[in-house]
Formats: C-alpha cells, sequence, structure tokens
C-alpha cells in the first residue's frame, strides 16, 4: 500500500507507512483474523439504508464499497481489542489518521473528541459495577475498558477493549426498535454507544451508593464492623470511576454545541446523554467528599479508641501504683519502721490498700476511664 492510499490523500510519515507495510505484509505475532491465525477482532460489520440492515453479509472493504454505491447508506464496524495489524488494515480501507489508530490499539486514553479531517474519534471509558458479596480491603468494586468511535462520512467504526458496555445489545435495539434513528446515519450509532456507556455509569454508582451504605453503616455501628482498609479501598475503586465519568463532560459539550458537523437532531439526543452524565458527575463527587467524612471519622474513631485504652492502661497502672508505693516502703531494711511488729499490722495494710484499691476503681468508672 502506499501512504496515499492510507489517508486517502493525507500522507503519512514514513516511519509509520514502512512500519504499517511491514506488519500487513509480514504478519505480527499479536494479530488477529485468519491471517494471522486467530480469531478476528471484527465483532460485526453492517451496511445500513433508511434505518434497515441490508441483507447478507460484508467484509470491511465490502461494505464500505457497498454503502458508497447507495445514496444515503453507512457502513457500522465493530471491533472487540483488534491488533495493531488488524487496525492498520482497517485504517487502510477506511482512511483512518495514524494517531488515532495507535490511539485504538493501545486504549490508555482519556476520554476526548478529536477531528482528523472528515473523520471524528471519540474516545470514551466504559465502566461496569463488579458484584460481591462482600467489601474487603483487595475487593474490585469498578471494572473500566475503553470505547473508541471513528465517525466518518459513511460509516462508524466502534472499537471496545474490556468486556464491560458489550455492544451487541445496542445494535438489536437500534436494528428493531429504532430504525428512525438509524436514519440519521453514524452519529445515531455514536449517539447510542455513548448512551448505553453513560446509562451503565449510572448502574455503577448505584452499585458504589449501596456499598457506601454499609462501610457508613459500619463505621458508624456499636461494633464498629468496617475497617479503615475497606474505606480506603472503596476510595480507589472510586478514583477509578471519576476518571472514566468527569473527562467525558468536555467531549460531550463539543458535540452538543457543534453546528454542521452533528445532525441536530442527534444533537437533541447528545443533551440529553450529557444530563444523564451530569447526574452521574454530581452522584461521584458527592459520594467521594462522604468518603472523605467516613475517612475522616474512622480515623477519628480509631484516635479516640487508642486514648481510651491509654485511660484505661493508665487507671490500672494508678491503682497498681498503691500497691507497688506500699511494698516499696515496707521491702526497705530499716530497723525501725511503723507497725512493724503489730500483730494485725499485714491484714491491717492488706485492707487498707484494698479500701484504696475500691476507691481508685470507682472513681475511674463514675469517670469513664475504665
Amino acid at each position: 500500500m502506499t501512504e496515499r492510499s492510507w489517508t486517502r490523500g493525507r500522507p503519512l510519515g514514513a516511519a509509520w507507512a514502512a512500519r504499517m507495510r511491514g506488519l500487513l505484509n509480514n504478519g505480527d505475532s499479536r494479530s488477529g483474523g485468519p491471517d494471522g491465525g486467530h480469531s478476528s477482532a471484527v465483532v460485526d460489520c453492517g451496511v445500513y439504508q433508511d434505518g434497515r440492515r441490508l441483507p447478507g453479509e460484508f467484509s470491511p472493504d465490502e461494505a464500505l464499497t457497498e454503502a458508497r454505491s447507495r445514496p444515503g447508506a453507512f457502513v457500522w464496524l465493530g471491533l472487540h481489542q483488534p491488533s495493531l495489524r488488524e487496525m492498520a488494515s482497517i485504517a487502510e480501507i477506511y482512511g483512518l489518521h495514524e494517531l488515532a489508530v495507535e490511539d485504538a490499539v493501545k486504549a490508555e486514553q482519556r476520554p476526548k473528541l478529536e477531528q482528523f479531517g472528515s473523520v471524528h474519534f471519540l474516545v470514551l471509558r466504559t465502566a461496569r459495577y463488579v458484584p460481591h458479596k462482600e467489601l474487603t480491603e483487595s475487593s474490585q468494586v469498578v471494572e473500566t475498558g475503553q470505547m473508541m468511535i471513528f465517525v466518518g462520512e459513511n460509516f462508524v467504526i466502534t472499537v471496545r477493549h474490556g468486556d464491560a458496555s458489550e455492544m451487541a445489545p445496542v445494535r438489536a435495539d437500534l436494528e428493531s426498535q429504532r430504525a428512525a434513528l438509524l436514519e440519521q446515519g453514524p452519529w445515531a450509532v455514536a449517539y447510542a454507544v455513548t448512551d448505553r456507556v453513560v446509562d451503565h455509569y449510572l448502574l455503577v454508582a448505584d452499585g458504589v451508593e449501596d456499598d457506601l451504605d454499609i462501610i457508613e453503616e459500619g463505621v458508624f455501628s456499636r461494633d464498629r464492623t468496617a475497617p479503615i482498609q475497606q474505606v480506603y479501598q472503596l476510595k480507589r475503586e472510586l478514583v477509578e470511576f471519576r476518571r472514566a465519568v468527569v473527562p467525558l463532560q468536555r467531549p460531550l459539550v463539543a458535540i452538543t454545541s457543534s453546528q454542521g458537523v452533528v445532525p441536530k437532531e442527534i444533537r437533541r439526543y447528545f443533551r440529553d446523554v450529557q444530563d444523564h452524565l451530569t447526574r452521574t458527575v454530581e452522584q461521584v463527587s458527592s459520594y467521594d467528599d462522604l468518603l472523605n467524612s467516613i475517612l475522616q471519622a474512622r480515623l477519628a474513631q480509631v484516635t479516640v479508641d487508642q486514648n481510651n485504652d491509654m485511660r484505661k492502661i493508665a487507671s490500672w497502672a494508678a491503682i497498681a501504683t498503691v500497691w507497688t508505693a506500699f511494698a516499696g516502703v515496707y521491702g526497705m531494711n530499716f530497723d525501725y519502721m511503723p507497725e512493724t511488729d503489730w500483730k494485725y499490722g499485714y491484714p491491717a495494710l492488706i485492707a487498707l490498700l484494698s479500701a484504696v484499691t475500691v476507691v481508685l476503681y470507682r472513681a475511674f468508672r463514675r469517670n469513664g476511664w475504665l
């Protein structure tokens, strides 16, 4: 392939083009698909016109050719964790930019919206709540992944990394229930995918809220069943979730405020997604504040418990000091000491020490030290 055919008129760097040629010609140990001897990353590939999917099965290049031959048609290509070789092949067919291709393979990007010529590249972070019987210091609460969406004039490519937010239900819903939405073109698919990702955010937020209620109840219960490690683990998981949710606000603002790029009707749908995302961001912020308060309260409880222990130790030490003092005095080897020759000296001393012990014990109990 040539550099010009790669980007349809937008030349690539020589090093990148040579690298892609080597991958396509010689293979890659991580490659997928029939050529690489591994399962293909292509989950589904369909051509849509007037809100309906055309019958038949298409390869990625056949689908694009078919879509260009029909007015108003577009391709929806779904990929799952493609290798660099597979993504390079798709990029050659659809004219994707080299930087976007690298991002789609590495899947280590923040949510963002970029434009490369006529192709828009939207990055989302997916999230899924991981059910668990009880929260421990090593529990995984939130599992995250990534979703990349390439939106062109007559195609949309979704690249999913991780197991969160599967696309099969989205495709089935659009094909069976929302044909009118599909008529709007590739951006309608981008909306449906984004809507599902954000809906999963709401489910994750509800699950985290349940864990937060359990943690809060355990921290402030009489027996304090929630150790500080559990509180810290939930806070770490919430930070991971926050990294997925909060940065997505800026790309959605760019989409809803764009003129001429996203169809007006689809922008209305994206505003609904933006409202859901705003609600989730508010929930995450409130959860974070509440967790900080719970963490501080738990640390204060630990300090109070330590002070209580120290007061108990000091109280018993004071009681023991009385006995130690008398034993130290009468343990000295002097010839003349008070009451040493008295017949009832020993019982009287024991009675006196016992009385002092009782008085001190009741005094400490009354003051809450014991």
